[in-house]
């Protein structure tokens, strides 16, 4: 079974970080991408950040330098670190992943079925 939990500080200040966590366990791929949504009040999913098994990554204009994916492969666990926050940040997070055939894709065109549960974020002004 597939398990991804989220953990991490929700709250913070606009210009403040927080860290998000997803832990993965069950998932066997060495080929895989993983990915962090978001999904703010009123606006469509949208992916923030990518990171494929062999250290690709990308980012959302909306986050570029100032968010960072990265994963501990030891102790199987994707994080998003997030710096200079705004209110615009404010979103519901989710963790993602999906395996990979023998074609790799860019991960921001991956489909994924393997999600975390989310967790919201909120910047205050």
């Amino acid at each position: 079974q597939v398990q991804l939990v989220e953990s991490g500080v929700g709250s913070v200040q606009a210009g403040g970080s927080l860290r998000l966590s997803c832990a993965v366990s069950g998932f066997t791929s060495i080929r895989h991408c993983m990915v962090w949504f978001r999904q703010g009040p009123g606006k469509e999913l949208e992916g923030v950040a990518h990171i494929r098994f062999d250290g690709e990554t990308s980012y959302a204009d909306s986050v570029k330098g100032r968010f960072t994916i990265s994963v501990d492969n030891a102790e199987k666990t994707l994080y998003l670190q997030m710096n200079s926050l705004n209110v615009e940040d404010t979103a519901m997070y989710y963790c993602a992943a999906e395996p990979l055939g023998w074609i790799i894709p860019l991960c921001a065109n991956q489909n994924y079925n393997n999600w975390g549960q989310g967790t919201q974020v909120t910047v205050s002004s």
